[in-house]
């Protein structure tokens, strides 16, 4: 579907400015009346990670007047494998002051705003309205439907990417043109049913693969060129170098774009809409959850307890608590973990960070151990607290 240009074209170009950017204008469809859009266009980056890092190089070069970076959080050493934003000397250093600084190396020419705030209903209104387009890198489905319900509310447009192991998605969202998020997925999957990319990894040059179909959609979106991926989602195998496209249509009932929508405004609380746990995990660890130093304590006491790790075989290689014994979470959803627990020992479940192991915990309980409790934090805790020699991932 093509769409009018989202932003009127900026003030005539320099010298500096033509030879700069001198293969966009000989390109006809985009000209200099396209580059002229492009440098006048304010444009919000939701996350500073997998897909922001490319979008946002790739957007600075292209010549967007004002990027905007909405990042709260700090460069970490396993951040670099795929935020190729960020360097070995940016690591504890805000990603958004991390990331403002590439830009100016990339093109000094392109305003900078940071936002180093976490965006939630109290402050996303005022935010998105400050800017043309929204460009989403979230990794959670809690800001992705705020994001959305956002932009619908505002009448904004965004480009949404996504990322996971060797897969990826991207499509373009307008509630004016076509589908919104809610179209395609209503409601986020169950709890723990998704593992995110700390818990599941990711490949790192995926997230430039999508991060760079997003960064594209973003200056045809801006200089009204192409057909942009309104109604449509480009799903992206990796392993198989394969690109797909799938038509989404938007949903005469969806409750917030729709010609009668049920939802007028934001959520209260989209964390609670998408539920970290499911309502049988939150009950479950209600009264059996230890920490990692009431573990530990156990582990040097020598207590009648069996530790179960319930991560993946490639994260058990790469650090263990030690005296725990590996099971991972699927066997624990298909049954076949509940035939090797011991009756005589008090379970304890652990896995990265106490989400899969909550949900584990719910099963071993619906199964008769009421004394089983799980670990919160899992591993992570427990070499940041215990053992800071081990690694983290």
């Amino acid at each position: 579907m093509k769409v009018p240009p989202l932003v009127s074209p900026g003030p005539a170009l320099t010298v500096d400015e033509v030879r700069r950017y001198s293969r966009h204008l000989i390109i006809p469809d985009v000209a200099m009346a396209g580059q002229q859009r492009l440098m006048n266009a304010k444009v919000l980056c939701v996350g500073a990670g997998g897909l922001g890092s490319p979008a946002l190089m790739y957007l600075a070069a292209a010549g967007v007047g004002t990027l905007g970076i909405a990042e709260y959080d700090t460069v970490d050493e396993s951040n670099l494998q795929r935020q190729i934003i960020h360097g070995q000397s940016d690591i504890g250093k805000s990603k958004a002051l991390s990331a403002k600084e590439k830009i100016a190396e990339i093109n000094p020419n392109v305003k900078v705003n940071i936002h180093e705030t976490r965006i939630d209903v109290s402050n996303v209104l005022e935010l998105f309205a400050q800017y043309d387009l929204i460009v989403d890198g979230t990794d959670n489905f809690a800001t992705r439907y705020l994001v959305n319900d956002a932009c619908v509310i505002l009448n904004k447009p965004y480009v949404w990417g996504s990322i996971y192991r060797f897969d990826g998605q991207a499509s373009v969202f307008w509630a004016e043109y076509g589908p919104c998020y809610r179209c395609l997925y209503p409601e986020p999957p169950p709890p723990g049913m998704v593992p995110s990319c700390a818990e599941g990894g990711v490949l790192g040059v995926l997230c430039a693969s999508i991060g760079s179909i997003q960064t594209t959609e973003a200056i045809k979106l801006i200089a009204g060129i192409g057909e942009p991926l309104i109604g449509s989602l480009m799903i992206y195998d990796a392993l198989e170098m394969s690109y797909r496209k799938i038509k989404v249509r938007k949903d005469p009932n969806c409750p917030v774009c729709s010609e009668n929508p049920v939802q007028t405004q934001l959520l209260e609380d989209y964390e609670a809409f998408c539920g970290v746990l499911s309502e049988g995990a939150e009950i479950a660890v209600k009264d059996s959850t230890i920490t990692v130093t009431e573990l530990k304590t156990m582990l040097d006491n020598e207590e009648n307890i069996y530790l179960i790790d319930v991560r993946e075989p490639s994260e058990w290689d790469i650090v263990r608590i030690p005296g725990a014994t590996l099971i991972p979470k699927q066997e624990f959803l298909d049954g076949r973990a509940l035939a090797k627990l011991p009756q005589d020992k008090q379970i304890i479940l652990h896995c990265k960070g106490g989400v899969r192991s909550a949900e584990c915990l719910a099963i071993v309980k619906s199964a008769g151990f009421a004394d089983a409790a799980h670990v919160s934090g899992g591993v992570i805790a427990w070499v940041k607290q215990i053992d800071p020699t081990l690694p983290v991932y």
